[in-house]
C-alpha cells in the first residue's frame, strides 16, 4: 500500500481528545458483532482455496497431487496467518511509537489468539510428517520419536515450540519477546521449503526469508493499522494520518522486496524460456498466475486508497475505504501461497 507521506505532522489536535493517554483498548461500541460475522465470512471463504485450490489446479495438467495436500494447505494458511498477525502488531506498534506525540487506545492484541492457532495448525503439520507425509489415520500411525531423525520433522517440531513461545510472550508483561520465536518461524518455514537436494538452497532459502517477512510485516501491518484507526484516539486526528503515512512509506518498500524475491525464485523454479508453458500447464504455475493476479489487485487498490487520500479535504481517513479491501484480498495472497507449498513443484524442462 502507497499512501501520501503528507501525514508525518505531529498530533496538537488529536492530544486533548477523550480517552487519549488512558491507555485502554477500546474500539467502535456495537461493532464487535458486525466485525465477528465479516470475519466469519470471509475465513469461511478463504477455506475453500486450500480445500478445492488443489483439485483445480491440477485438473488437466496430468501430474498427480500428494497425500493430503488439501489438509496440508488449510493447515499451512492458518499457520501463514497465525504468522502475520503478531508480526503486524509489533510492526505497528514500533511505528505508532515514532509518531509525535501519538498516545493512547490500542486494539486489543489478537497475538495470543493467532499463536493458539498457529500451535494448533503446526501440531497438525507435525503429524503429517510423523507419518511419512500422509495424513494420519489414528494415533497409532504417528512415529513421534521419528520427527527427531529427520530434517522435516525437526523443523516442523521447531516450529510448533515456536508458535508456543510466541503464545506464551504474547500474555506476558513483554510481548515485544514475541519477535524471537516469529523470527525462528520464518527461519525454519525457509528452511523447510527448500532441502538440500535442491540446486543452491541456501540461495532459495535466503529467499524465502526476506519475502515470507516482508509479506507478513505487509499484510499484518496493514491490519493491525486498520484497526488501531478505528479507536478514538486515533480516528480522525492528525496522529491516524501520520501512522498511516509511516506505513505506507514502509509498505512501498515491502511491496518491491516481495515483488523481486518472487520474480527470482520464480526464474530459480521455472526457466525463463519454460514460464510461459509452465504458468498455464502446471498447478504451481497455475497457482502463481493466480496469487500474482492476485498481488496486482492490491497494488490497484492501494494507488487507488493514496488517489482518494490526496482528493479528500475532510477526515483523511475516511478515504482509505480500499484499504480494507485490500486487507480481504492480502488474505486470498495468503491461502493461495499456502496452495503453492501443497503442490508439485514445476520440473526443469
Amino acid at each position: 500500500m502507497s499512501l501520501t507521506s503528507g501525514a508525518a505532522e505531529s498530533t496538537k489536535a488529536g492530544a486533548d481528545e477523550p480517552g487519549r493517554g488512558s491507555g485502554r483498548r477500546t474500539g467502535p461500541p456495537g461493532g464487535g458483532a458486525r466485525r465477528a460475522v465479516v470475519v466469519l465470512v470471509l475465513v469461511s471463504a478463504g477455506s475453500l482455496i486450500p480445500l478445492l485450490g488443489p483439485r483445480v489446479a491440477l485438473g488437466g495438467t496430468g501430474e498427480a497431487g500428494a497425500p493430503g495436500a488439501e489438509l496440508v494447505s488449510l493447515l499451512r494458511a492458518v499457520a501463514l496467518a497465525a504468522l502475520c498477525v503478531p508480526v503486524g502488531e509489533l510492526f505497528v506498534g514500533w511505528l505508532a511509537r515514532r509518531v509525535p506525540g501519538a498516545r493512547g487506545e490500542v486494539p486489543r492484541s489478537g497475538a495470543p489468539w493467532a499463536a493458539g492457532a498457529g500451535f494448533v495448525a503446526s501440531l497438525g503439520l507435525a503429524s503429517v510428517v510423523a507419518t511419512g507425509n500422509l495424513v494420519p489415520g489414528s494415533l497409532a500411525d504417528l512415529d513421534v520419536g521419528g520427527l527427531y531423525d529427520s530434517r522435516d520433522g525437526r523443523l516442523a517440531l521447531l516450529e510448533v515450540n515456536a508458535f508456543a513461545a510466541a503464545g506464551l510472550l504474547a500474555l506476558s508483561r513483554r510481548p515485544a519477546g514475541q519477535a524471537v520465536p516469529l523470527a525462528v518461524l520464518v527461519v525454519a518455514e525457509a528452511l523447510r521449503a527448500h532441502p538440500p537436494a535442491e540446486d543452491g538452497p541456501l540461495v532459495g532459502a535466503c529467499l524465502t526469508l526476506v519475502h515470507l517477512t516482508c509479506a507478513a510485516l505487509w499484510a499484518g501491518g496493514l491490519l493491525h493499522v486498520l484497526r488501531t484507526l478505528r479507536t478514538r484516539a486515533w480516528r480522525s486526528t492528525r496522529a491516524g494520518s501520520a501512522l498511516l503515512g509511516l506505513y505506507a512509506r514502509v509498505a512501498a518498500v515491502l511491496l518491491a522486496a516481495v515483488t523481486a524475491t518472487g520474480v527470482w525464485s520464480t526464474l530459480r523454479r521455472m526457466p525463463p524460456e519454460t514460464v510461459g508453458d509452465q504458468l498455464t500447464q502446471t498447478a504451481y504455475g497455475r497457482a502463481l498466475l493466480a496469487k500474482v493476479l492476485l498481488v496486482a489487485v492490491v497494488a490497484a487498490l492501494a494507488l487507488r486508497a493514496r488517489q482518494r487520500l490526496r482528493r479528500t479535504t475532510g477526515d483523511r481517513l475516511d478515504a482509505c475505504a480500499p484499504a480494507r479491501a485490500e486487507v480481504a484480498v492480502l488474505a486470498t495472497v495468503v491461502a493461495v501461497s499456502a496452495l503453492l507449498t501443497a503442490l508439485p513443484l514445476p520440473i526443469h524442462w
